[in-house]
């Protein structure tokens, strides 16, 4: 049985700004874990056991970090600038070596963190996410942009759901879509404005082939914020890579898939 009382919150001090962190697990070995744009609405601060519960399934082999980009952040922050900063946390941390999986624009920090830090990412996972944002993506984050500017957080979680979700899913999810707004809404949109800002302008294309490290990639067939096509393409430019789509499913796979995280173990735990 998994033990989940080691699980706790943390912060460390990168470049002068906070960056929190959750910590759980009792493995030896260290995984990271990027998450999405939602971090621009809310950090894992205080969701240490919650998280710990979510992901459980890796605590009994790995010591399980989930990082939190920095707080505040700069205008014209970049996903290299966060791929920067999460070595900088990690070295702080005593992570010298690890595993890491990204997930959509944890994906893009990750591609960067993977090619210009080669010596800190022993295997990554790269899951719903894409090298260069095409004119799909573009139009679905500037959408999101455009409500937050409005602050209107309401439709920008159900349009969010709406891009994310297969239809399936989405019957349950919409039974919740009066409720939403009532809790949850950040006092200050920059945070999410600027990680939005930093996915249109992401651009890893290029460095793909400086990845070195084993490389699992996961895609969704139906996805409508990076699309399938998008997976292929990096598998086709990382060297040491294996590609998963899963064809019925869309950008929130990573939730949907009842084998995705039995996947991703299997893949890790490869010799």
């Amino acid at each position: 049985m998994v033990v989940f009382w080691n699980a706790k919150n943390g912060r460390v001090k990168v470049g002068g700004a906070d960056m929190d962190y959750v910590v759980f697990g009792k493995g030896s070995d260290v995984l990271i874990m990027l998450p999405g744009l939602g971090d621009g609405l809310v950090t894992v601060r205080g969701m240490a056991a919650l998280l710990a519960v979510t992901y459980r399934m890796y605590a009994e082999k790995y010591r399980v970090y989930i990082l939190s980009r920095k707080t505040p952040l700069t205008t014209g922050y970049t996903t290299k600038d966060m791929a920067t900063d999460y070595a900088k946390a990690m070295k702080k941390l005593g992570i010298f070596k690890a595993k890491a999986a990204g997930f959509s624009q944890g994906g893009m920090i990750a591609q960067h963190l993977a090619a210009d830090y080669p010596e800190l990412v022993e295997k990554l996972v790269l899951a719903v996410t894409l090298p260069k944002p095409d004119k799909m993506t573009k139009e679905a984050v500037g959408n999101w942009i455009k409500l937050a500017k409005q602050g209107d957080y309401k439709r920008l979680m159900i349009d969010t759901a709406e891009k994310s979700y297969t239809e399936k899913y989405l019957k349950k999810y919409r039974l919740l879509y009066p409720f939403l707004g009532l809790a949850g809404k950040p006092k200050d949109f920059t945070r999410f404005l600027i990680q939005a800002d930093s996915c249109i302008r992401h651009d890893a294309s290029a460095k793909l082939e400086k990845i070195v490290c084993p490389v699992l990639i996961i895609g969704g067939g139906r996805d409508r914020i990076a699309g399938r096509e998008a997976a292929v393409r990096m598998a086709e430019k990382i060297r040491d890579s294996r590609l998963y789509i899963y064809e019925e499913l869309g950008h929130a796979a990573y939730e949907e898939a009842k084998d995705f995280h039995q996947r991703v173990m299997d893949f890790l735990e490869r010799g």
